[in-house]
């Protein structure tokens, strides 16, 4: 019995390396390209592989720069993470060895443990120098919006900020508190009416840096009414010769304060 024929035509036989090739071939053509649609590497991984292959100095360098840049004192794991790479008993041989480098003689920074971590501090023999130089305050000058401000206070003290405001036409609370720091006026008391603002005076280290005796030494209002009244005309209205006496609101006094509470109406 003969068998029929198929019209199907008979498939060559493939080596297995050409069947490979094949498969292979057919995938590349099949499926579309995904160069473009390639996920975009962590943020969890960048930085990876950074510090693959340092020397444990690359790495005290490192570690120094962290030390130095962070508020709180440093994890070893900490480290160890945002490295990405050493091993930990590498970073804690790199610390180690950077805290023994800081230990010289003559040096001003130290490293030390504290909470679990490391971190950058002044030797306790530098103390004396740190103290005396926040104590040496750099002279601070005086700007043309406080200068207005202190000539108002000047002259009209007591005054409260809604009459040096009034006068000025600008909002003073900044200012105020600049030459409360300056130390150039002080608080005097409030003045009693509702709210109970706060009233400004001038202080000895506005004396002293203007080289006046005592209030009285101020050239007279009329001088500068003499040369015109200019954008400020309040300013020359004179209530009285004194320049501590103001109008018939009650004022009471408060001992003055070396460092004032803050501004306000």
């Amino acid at each position: 019995m003969e068998m029929e024929s198929s019209d199907k035509t008979p498939m060559p036989a493939l080596s297995p390396v050409e069947g490979t090739e094949a498969v292979e071939s057919a995938t590349e053509h099949s499926l579309p390209s995904m160069a473009g649609d390639a996920p975009s590497v962590s943020t969890e991984s960048e930085g990876a592989g950074l510090a693959d292959g340092l020397s444990e100095q690359e790495l005290k360098g490192i570690i120094e720069a962290l030390l130095f840049v962070s508020r709180e004192p440093l994890l070893l794991d900490k480290v160890t993470t945002v490295l990405a790479g050493p091993p930990k008993v590498a970073v804690y041989n790199a610390m180690k060895a950077l805290q023994q480098d800081y230990d010289q003689e003559g040096r001003g920074l130290q490293i030390v443990e504290l909470a679990g971590g490391f971190a950058m501090a002044t030797r306790p023999d530098c103390a004396p120098w740190i103290t005396k130089l926040n104590k040496v305050k750099a002279s601070v000058k005086v700007s043309r919006s406080a200068l207005e401000t202190l000539a108002i206070i000047a002259y009209k003290q007591p005054t409260m900020r809604a009459e040096i405001e009034q006068i000025r036409g600008v909002e003073t609370s900044s200012v105020l508190r600049t030459l409360l720091d300056q130390k150039l006026i002080r608080i005097v008391g409030r003045k009693d009416i509702p709210g109970r603002p706060i009233l400004y005076g001038t202080s000895k280290t506005f004396l002293q840096k203007f080289g006046l005796r005592d209030l009285r030494d101020l050239p007279p209002l009329r001088d500068f009414a003499a040369l015109g009244q200019g954008e400020n005309p309040d300013l020359f209205e004179e209530a009285s010769d004194d320049p501590h006496q103001t109008g018939a609101d009650p004022v009471v006094q408060e001992p003055a304060q070396e460092y004032p509470v803050p501004v306000a109406t």
